[in-house]
């Protein structure tokens, strides 16, 4: 058997020869091996077990050769320090999303004071916003929402998972909490316009639902936006994530709806118009 440094190497060059990421094999070999990052240093020029070869080797083909993400192998992904559980009925967590949760609760510092708030989360997916939300904020009490029982079934399980405290509902966006009223409104809709090109690692196993957001891809904020005043208090924070490039579009939408509100519009990490809030003080 190789040692664990060669089973990285070989791997990783074989990644990179069929134009795949070689940080997905060092995820697969710590996986498969159940090692933690100082544990594979530490044991870098020991023989891999047999078993955990064979399973390593499994794992690198299906990312390597049928495309599948690697979270959805290791069925697992990380966000905000939690780990969350994945597959093919819900759209992979990405770390930018990260950056609207932590933006969030400071703006709930500024606006609410950390005084108890109602918090709905629109088309929730794996639950990883509405969840660690939860987690992070003991003053704020949580719903969420999304159209596919498939992801609810992700969502609940991630809910246990964690010990987080969210209801959830089936329905589509606002309509099951016709009659409900919330404080703090977040959502990370599907915003890919129809026809724009998405790379077969996405297009090919995550679903299409959580993905495309019509022509130009703002169909589910103008839903929102147009019936967000129906579930939310006299005081309030709408937050959203979006594309890069409809920054513009958004703010638009919001001015057509809402007098007398904070536009914030922030940039993300890598310098992209990427989260607008919209507060209500």
């Amino acid at each position: 058997m190789p040692t664990y440094k060669e089973a990285l190497q070989i791997n990783e060059q074989y990644a990179l020869d069929n134009q795949k990421e070689t940080t997905g094999i060092k995820l697969l070999l710590l996986h498969f091996s159940q090692l933690s990052n100082t544990e594979l240093f530490q044991q870098f020029e020991e023989e891999m077990p047999e078993a955990d070869y064979k399973a390593f080797l499994y794992g690198v083909d299906q990312y390597v050769v049928k495309n599948i993400p690697v979270q959805h192998i290791t069925q697992k992904e990380y966000f905000y320090g939690y780990e969350f559980f994945v597959n093919q009925d819900v759209l992979i967590p990405r770390f930018e999303t990260e950056e609207l949760v932590a933006n969030l609760l400071l703006i709930y510092d500024d606006v609410f004071n950390q005084a108890p708030v109602d918090v709905v989360d629109i088309g929730t997916g794996s639950g990883c916003l509405a969840i660690t939300l939860d987690k992070e904020e003991g003053n704020m009490t949580v719903s969420a929402s999304d159209i596919s029982p498939k992801a609810l079934a992700v969502a609940k399980k991630n809910n246990d998972m964690l010990d987080a405290d969210v209801t959830f509902y089936e329905g589509d966006m606002l309509q099951p909490f016709k009659g409900k009223q919330f404080d703090i409104l977040v959502s990370n809709p599907p915003y890919i316009p129809s026809d724009e090109a998405v790379e077969h690692l996405v297009k090919d196993n995550e679903p299409h639902i959580a993905l495309f957001g019509g022509t130009d891809g703002l169909d589910f904020y103008r839903i929102i936006i147009e019936e967000a005043k129906t579930i939310l208090k006299d005081r309030f924070i709408i937050a959203f994530e979006h594309a890069y490039d409809t920054k513009d579009a958004i703010k638009r939408l919001v001015e057509e709806h809402f007098d007398d509100v904070e536009i914030r519009q922030l940039k993300d990490m890598q310098g992209k118009d990427r989260m607008t809030f919209v507060i209500k003080k």
